[in-house]
């Protein structure tokens, strides 16, 4: 794995939000929302099993009906889900991967479960990984929003990565 992998998911050029919805005030709602009406310039898809479209835009049924392999694959699913969602993104060959879903280590045993057979699907395919149970992150230079909050930070020369999203949430919002 080399720097060309984080490329994909720091500078992307195309994306997909699965578990994209219409559903106001969802994850995958809010990311899509700021994805699309951020001023970013590349491709984004909503993927959702149940909708023909999300937010007027078209929508595919899995990973494996992208019309093209993305560079970053947004998961904004339930825990139960990621796996097979994260394993059907190796497949198609995506090599950027943003976890916004909960239900991880961090509930405890079976989710350490879970997690420890996310980093197998992870090692299986050679992808990088952000998260699980992230924010999400910003990108202003790209004019990319994929994370929950509103507000897009001027362009600038800092960057901040944080490990707990109440924090950055707190920064944006200062």
């Amino acid at each position: 794995m080399g720097v060309e992998n984080l490329d994909k998911i720091f500078k992307p050029k195309s994306i997909a939000v699965i578990g994209a919805t219409n559903r106001i005030g969802a994850p995958g709602y809010n990311i899509f929302r700021n994805l699309i009406g951020s001023g970013y310039e590349g491709v984004v898809y909503p993927v959702n099993r149940s909708k023909e479209s999300i937010q007027g835009v078209q929508s595919y049924r899995s990973v494996n009906d992208l019309p093209k392999i993305v560079d970053l694959a947004i998961i904004a699913t339930p825990s139960q889900v990621v796996l097979d969602v994260v394993e059907e993104c190796g497949k198609k060959g995506i090599k950027g991967i943003l976890i916004i879903s909960a239900g991880f280590k961090e509930i405890g045993e079976e989710g350490k479960v879970l997690e420890q057979k996310l980093w197998e699907i992870k090692e299986k395919y050679g992808f990088r990984i952000v998260g699980p149970n992230c924010v999400g992150f910003i990108l202003p230079y790209l004019n990319l929003n994929a994370t929950f909050a509103r507000s897009m930070p001027c362009k600038g020369n800092i960057a901040l990565f944080s490990q707990s999203g109440a924090i950055c949430g707190a920064i944006l919002d200062w």
